[in-house]
């Protein structure tokens, strides 16, 4: 079965909390393990797993710093993903690792910034829940510290919230009335203390649901009443109290402070082997710990011994609490350097961060300044290129109009000399063919027969010569050729260009088109558009003969182009600088342009031009 991390995390929490220590590591391991192999590596299942990994060092081995390490990673990344419930628990873990390190104003100080960060979350269950293990934190502090009142005040605040909290919570509930009578105890207050030790025993099941509670409860009982001078119930109650804890605990921790009671106790009243011997007992046991309870044990030993055997404790004592006073301002040093190399270390990573977004900043300036620049540059040359081309079009045009302009210089004097010479038709030859015929007419006054009858002849061819010379003088006198410039214009241009492209020409144009109605503009695009149409025919066509007509369908002029080349597919053949000059130029005229092509088949090119 395949786990995420929050699964993992769940299982930890809930399964491996209380699992001896050797386990307990098998599955840290475990856990780090996964972290690096899975692929569901959020921040949040981080986060939650170094959280688990915290709480397994915490709750079952002896490696604080281990736990700090990873509840102070836990407690990173829920702050920066602004998780304000799981950064209290994790501040919560490091405030009982300070308490049990004995920094108690460090955990002072993180238990009241993980209450504040409660305080600002909705009253929830859970989130009173967390904030009654604070306040009991808190309770255990300053009653560490000797500040009675303080301590009382936050163990009967946890209290109230512990009695409001959903489900079960009696077993959480006694800890804490139990906490609050040891205050009651150490500041001499005993009444109240044995009222609140009383109130826990009330619980008739206690000493069968949590036997070990119960005999620390009879001995707390035992040792208020013995420190009050009540001793009528002493020893019966510590020797009950030891009896019930070496039945359940074999490992024999809970009964070191009851052994150690009952040897202040017999030591009191005078009666030293029995103090010795639990305060030996105590000492056997603490031993394998190597903690405050050794220290005690050490203490007392120096104090029921006596000469040199109590020297010796006395010296071992003093040993033993230079070494403690030493690994608990190491543990706290530590801490502080724990959390000074990760601050450290997220600076540089924070650095190097910064340095990477600078890089990425300057080669993205640069990759686009580059291709800034290179857009300028190919823009410019565009730009210098269709300047060129806007010149050489209008060098072109200029040429075009110039040809016009010869054309209409021939025809003008064409014009004149047909005009020259009807006049001298009509006003010469005419003048003196009709005086003739006059002459003739009066001689047919000669009655002859045959004179009138020869005369009759000439008149005749006279009159016929008159009609053929006027018919000759009107039309010279017509402007028949009117228009015909621009058809020899493109005529010269298709018998050039297809001589240039080892073409084969045919030629159709309708006399109906009033090409002196086409304005100039209009004439010298069709003429370019004719133009590219044969370059193109020639560069991509492989043609070896065109068809060219020029037709007129109700005032529109039809200019059809067709070759017998290899044609191409026009929906995927790319628009070249040629085709897009004839889409603007017919677009400029409010014309219309067809091209139509089938492979090995030829291109037809279809051009519309309204005359008006």
């Amino acid at each position: 079965m395949k786990f995420t991390l929050f699964s993992l995390f769940i299982i930890v929490f809930f399964g491996y909390s209380f699992s001896q220590n050797s386990r307990s590591l098998f599955q840290i391991d475990s856990i780090q393990s996964n972290i690096l192999n899975s692929k569901d590596q959020d921040s949040l299942s981080i986060a939650n797993a170094n959280y688990a990994i915290g709480e397994i060092y915490r709750r079952t081995t002896p490696l604080s710093d281990s736990a700090y390490i990873y509840y102070h990673s836990a407690e990173k990344i829920f702050r920066k993903l602004n998780d304000t419930y799981n950064t209290a628990k994790v501040l919560y873990g490091i405030a009982v690792i300070q308490k049990n390190e004995k920094d108690f104003t460090g955990s002072e100080v993180t238990s009241i910034d993980a209450i504040k960060l409660l305080d600002g979350l909705d009253g929830s269950d859970k989130v009173n829940r967390y904030k009654a293990f604070l306040f009991n934190n808190l309770g255990i502090i300053f009653q560490q510290l000797e500040q009675y009142d303080e301590s009382i005040r936050y163990f009967e605040l946890s209290i109230a919230l512990k009695r409001k909290l959903e489900g079960n919570n009696k077993s959480s509930i006694e800890n804490s009335i139990s906490n609050l009578a040891s205050v009651y105890k150490s500041s001499g207050r005993y009444d109240l203390a044995l009222e609140y030790y009383n109130q826990i025993l009330s619980n008739s099941n206690l000493v069968v649901e949590r036997p070990n509670v119960y005999a620390l409860v009879l001995d707390n009982i035992a040792h208020t009443l013995y420190l009050s001078g009540s001793r009528n119930q002493l020893p019966k109650l510590f020797i009950d109290a030891l009896r019930v804890s070496d039945s359940i605990d074999f490992n024999g921790y809970n009964s070191i402070i009851i052994n150690q009671h009952l040897a202040e106790y017999y030591n009191d009243n005078e009666n030293l082997d029995s103090a010795k011997y639990y305060a030996y007992k105590a000492k056997e046991i603490s031993e394998r710990y190597h903690n405050d309870d050794l220290l005690k044990s050490l203490k007392l030993l120096s104090e029921i011994e006596e000469g040199d055997e109590a020297a010796i404790f006395l010296k071992d004592y003093i040993k033993l609490s230079d070494s403690l006073m030493k690994v608990e301002r190491q543990t706290r040093n530590k801490f502080a350097r724990i959390r000074f190399e990760t601050d450290q270390i997220e600076q540089e990573n924070l650095q190097i961060a910064r340095e990477r977004l600078w890089l990425l900043i300057i080669s993205i300036v640069l990759i686009i300044s580059s291709f800034l620049i290179y857009v300028i540059i190919t823009q410019r040359n565009k730009n210098k290129e269709l300047r060129f081309m806007q010149r050489q079009q209008e060098a072109n045009e200029e040429i075009y109009n110039l040809m016009l302009s010869q054309n209409e210089s021939i025809e003008e004097a064409r014009t004149i000399e047909k005009q020259r010479i009807s006049q001298e038709l009509h006003d010469g030859v005419l003048g003196r063919l009709f005086g003739t015929r006059l002459s003739l007419d009066s001689l047919n006054m000669n009655p002859s027969p045959d004179a009138v009858k020869t005369r009759a002849q000439y008149i005749d061819e006279l009159k016929t010569i008159e009609q053929d010379i006027r018919k000759v003088s009107h039309e010279l006198n017509t402007d028949f050729v009117s228009g015909s410039g621009f058809i020899d214009i493109i005529k010269t241009l298709i018998e050039t260009q297809t001589k240039v492209y080892n073409l084969e020409y045919d030629l159709d144009y309708a006399d109906a088109i009033n090409w002196d109605g086409v304005s100039n503009k209009k004439k010298i695009h069709i003429y370019r558009l004719l133009q590219e149409s044969l370059h193109n025919i020639y560069k991509h066509a492989n043609a070896t003969h065109i068809k060219i007509s020029f037709k007129l369908k109700n005032g529109v002029i039809c200019l059809i182009i067709e070759d017998d080349g290899s044609g191409f597919d026009v929906n995927k053949a790319k628009s070249g600088i040629g085709l897009k000059n004839m889409n603007a130029r017919i677009e400029e005229i409010n014309g219309k342009i067809d091209i139509t092509s089938e492979k090995e088949l030829g291109t037809q090119v279809s051009i519309e031009v309204p005359i008006p």
